[in-house]
């Protein structure tokens, strides 16, 4: 196997990687990127992309789809917070856009949480508003046990007891039992998931269809990366929207 090449640092060109796709069992193409703080490479899908004004400005671009330059972090809040407080944000920025003046927002890593839990919410409000998204802990159980759910999330403030019931719902109806899946602990309580989504008390929500579960999964990985919710997250790994969809393309397909 070709081993990708690194993406060039300030560069929005994309380098590939083969990872495996869970539902045909085949390998296809991803783009990866260069952190600019650590020097890993990581998946696009879970990294921040930084986007650089003309100006200067240095601001989060959560759907990675502003114009003109940029640079990619795979790092969690609190590791570019420090970043930014020691100056090893800005020096890693200037060896990239060599020559160029920078303005760094002393709060960005409040601005990037912002704009990557707006992202994810503003994604779950276009799946609600074309049907795909399942509320209500009784429906959503109803519709697991049938095989109709692809996606299940649980709020950060959801209990135990309620999360349980739903994942073995959700694993009879995937034709998943014994195997550990769950369904994903988010970094949000009821309450935001709620404003966010203008009904009372979301504590438990779903998707019906693996296409919607993939286009929630992108803002959702990179929100639970920088908010450092993956290792915290039990029995579901950090792609696991990707793996609830795939199962669910297999099994239904």
């Amino acid at each position: 196997m070709r081993t990708p090449r690194n993406e060039p640092l300030g560069s929005d060109s994309s380098a590939l990687r083969p990872p495996r796709n869970r539902a045909a069992g085949t390998e296809e193409a991803t783009p990866e990127r260069k952190c600019v703080l650590t020097g890993q490479n990581g998946s696009r899908d879970e990294f921040l992309r930084l986007a650089i004004s003309p100006d200067g400005q240095v601001l989060p671009d959560a759907l990675a789809r502003a114009p003109g330059r940029g640079a990619w972090i795979g790092v969690t809040r609190a590791e570019l917070d420090e970043a930014i407080a020691s100056g090893r944000l800005r020096g890693a920025l200037a060896r990239a856009f060599k020559g160029a003046k920078l303005s760094l927002p002393e709060d960005l890593g409040a601005m990037a949480q912002d704009a990557l839990t707006r992202a994810f919410l503003q994604r779950l409000g276009l799946e609600m508003r074309s049907g795909k998204l399942i509320l209500g802990s009784d429906r959503i159980a109803q519709q697991a046990r049938g095989g109709a759910v692809a996606w299940l999330g649980h709020a950060a403030d959801a209990s135990d007891d309620g999360c349980r019931k739903l994942d073995q719902a959700y694993r009879v109806g995937m034709d998943a039992e014994g195997s550990g899946l769950t369904g994903e602990r988010l970094p949000l309580d009821r309450a935001a998931l709620s404003v966010a989504l203008g009904r009372d008390n979301v504590v438990h929500l779903a998707l019906a269809d693996h296409g919607s579960a993939e286009r929630v999964a992108i803002p959702l990985r990179r929100l639970m990366r920088f908010t450092g919710a993956y290792p915290a997250a039990e029995g579901i790994s950090p792609e696991g929207a990707a793996n609830g969809a795939a199962h669910h393309a297999e099994v239904t397909g």
